[in-house]
């Protein structure tokens, strides 16, 4: 089951979906999983199809629309900060355990959630589990080598504007996230087909996203750091990834770096099999349910 429900950060109204399995009974005990999406993306896309997954295997699991995006609040819209996904998870961890049929809560972070959710792990002891799948798992040098110093320069340089034009007249700068023609774009690949899952309907490209960054984005999406973080978090942790997806040795240094109970799955497909491929995502789903299940607590009780 599925509907819609709403939590406050600072001020901020939250908005996500709740899924809960068959059966459920809320004089029962559940585990339960937040479960986030890749960069600008909303709860709609992959972060629904995992959380629908999760809610087959007996979770309770929350997919919910950051700060700035989807339905939630926040303005300006469209505007990446790394600070505020934490804030934003960590309120949604306060929302969980105040539900009387949760007994604990895990993460599972997909594509730059992954980083997102190595950030919460490492600074929320409430987070009892965590589980990355082809995560991006970001730290300074992912952005130098992709832009370079001059590139990261012009980029903070294109934000400070952005952000004064809003500032004096309310009016947002952005761009384009992903594109094969577009050499603006913040990620830009021309090659047919790179960016499917976002462009094309049957995918991704359901009628609540937005392809579109705020430029002030860049001072603050730039300072991302999930590999930095990663000996901080004593949380149980599973990494899921493959050769395919983005970054795959910034995942093998963070299982290296982790300091808890820890697991590493690797399988195959590209990046954005992870996404809507019945294969990577069954695949996934059962290694990380495996895991919650010795990590966070054994099947429900009643």
């Amino acid at each position: 089951m599925q509907r819609k429900i709403s939590f406050d950060r600072d001020g901020v109204t939250l908005v996500g979906n709740l899924f809960t399995p068959d059966g459920f009974d809320e004089g029962g005990r559940y585990p339960a999983v937040i479960v986030q999406g890749s960069f600008t993306s909303v709860k709609e896309q992959m972060a629904g199809t995992y959380a629908e997954r999760f809610a087959g295997q007996g979770f309770v699991a929350l997919s919910f629309d950051y700060a700035h995006y989807g339905e939630s609040e926040g303005r300006p819209r469209q505007y990446e900060s790394p600070d505020e996904k934490l804030s934003d998870l960590k309120a949604a961890v306060t929302y969980l355990t105040g539900l009387p049929y949760v007994q604990a809560v895990g993460m599972v972070g997909v594509c730059t959630s992954a980083g997102n959710a190595v950030h919460l792990a490492a600074q929320d002891p409430r987070l009892k589990g965590l589980a990355t799948i082809a995560g991006f798992l970001a730290d300074p040098d992912v952005f130098t080598n992709t832009y370079g110093e001059d590139g990261l320069a012009t980029r903070r340089e294109q934000a400070a504007a952005a952000r004064k034009k809003y500032e004096e007249s309310g009016e947002a700068t952005t761009i384009t996230v992903y594109s094969e023609t577009d050499k603006d774009a913040a990620n830009y690949a021309p090659v047919q087909g790179a960016y499917d899952y976002y462009t094309n309907t049957s995918r991704g490209n359901v009628p609540q996203y937005r392809n579109e960054l705020d430029v002030s984005s860049w001072t603050t999406w730039l300072t991302l750091d999930a590999l930095g973080q990663a000996p901080s978090v004593t949380t149980p942790t599973i990494v899921v990834h493959s050769d395919g997806s983005a970054l795959p040795e910034n995942a093998k240094k963070l299982h290296e770096s982790v300091r808890g109970p820890k697991e590493l799955v690797w399988s195959d497909g590209n990046h954005y099999d992870y996404y809507d491929s019945p294969k990577q995502i069954d695949n996934a789903v059962a290694n990380v349910t495996r895991f919650f299940r010795t990590h966070l607590t054994e099947g429900q009780s009643t």
